[in-house]
């Protein structure tokens, strides 16, 4: 059930990502400013810990969008919130599961020639699940811990840092263990990240600083993954193409 309904998020999400280009960005990724009218000061929240406070400025953004943004009509997106409140690891690797599935099948279905290859569908959707999800829970997690705000420094740093250390590695990761799903040798693997390593940061670094430059700066920290999936399913085309080949 909850997989249905992510799919349904991201296929709504993603056909109406077009119609929104022209728009300022839906509230559910307002800038993480401070909103005097929303936000209760009691004596108790101006002691809560810095951890506390971006929880609680990140649960009133959400909150503010459930009430009146655009994705507050998408079937199930209230209790995919709840979800990600409730169960946040397992969500968000539920998402990566939905966004790498969608992203091959698209790549397979629609620009690949041969014929639909299962194991490799099956094999690219157990990386979002197991890898993609949970790293990126972790890492998004204890990146906003580390570097707070959503100034043009702060967002240019988490950029840089994101790109220039978690990409590698993340490819790095994708590339071996794709490698060892296929039952590659290790000099196959190594040859593989010889070859298309740089190749596959290289496309990283033409998608990914403009798309997290939007994420850092507008985007709550729990939704992070669900926003990063959304632009993964075309992504994951190439990925699984230079991957697969």
């Amino acid at each position: 059930m909850l997989v249905l309904r992510l799919l349904s998020l991201l296929v709504l999400f993603t056909s109406n990502a077009h119609s929104h280009s022209l728009h300022p960005p839906p509230s559910f990724i307002a800038p993480c400013t401070d909103d005097h009218s929303s936000v209760v000061r009691t004596e108790k929240n101006r002691h809560l810990t810095p951890v506390g406070k971006a929880a609680l400025k990140t649960k009133i953004i959400t909150n503010k969008g459930l009430r009146g943004g655009s994705l507050a009509a998408f079937p199930g997106w209230a209790s995919y919130n709840d979800a990600l409140d409730k169960k946040p690891l397992i969500t968000k690797s539920m998402t990566s599961l939905v966004g790498w599935a969608l992203g091959d099948f698209i790549a397979q279905r629609f620009i690949g020639k041969a014929a639909f290859d299962m194991g490799r569908f099956v094999r690219l959707s157990a990386f979002g699940l197991l890898y993609h999800g949970p790293s990126g829970h972790y890492f998004y997690n204890w990146l906003d811990r580390k570097i707070e705000g959503t100034g043009p420094k702060v967002v240019a740093l988490k950029v840089l840092i994101d790109q220039t250390i978690w990409c590698p590695l993340f490819m790095t990761v994708f590339f071996t263990y794709l490698g060892l799903v296929n039952g590659d040798s290790c000099n196959v693997i190594k040859n593989k990240l010889q070859n298309d390593l740089l190749k596959a940061c290289q496309g990283s670094w033409k998608v990914w600083p403009i798309v997290h430059a939007i994420n850092f700066r507008f985007v709550p920290t729990k939704l992070r993954l669900f926003y990063i999936n959304v632009v993964q399913i075309f992504f994951n085309v190439f990925l699984s193409l230079i991957g697969t080949k």
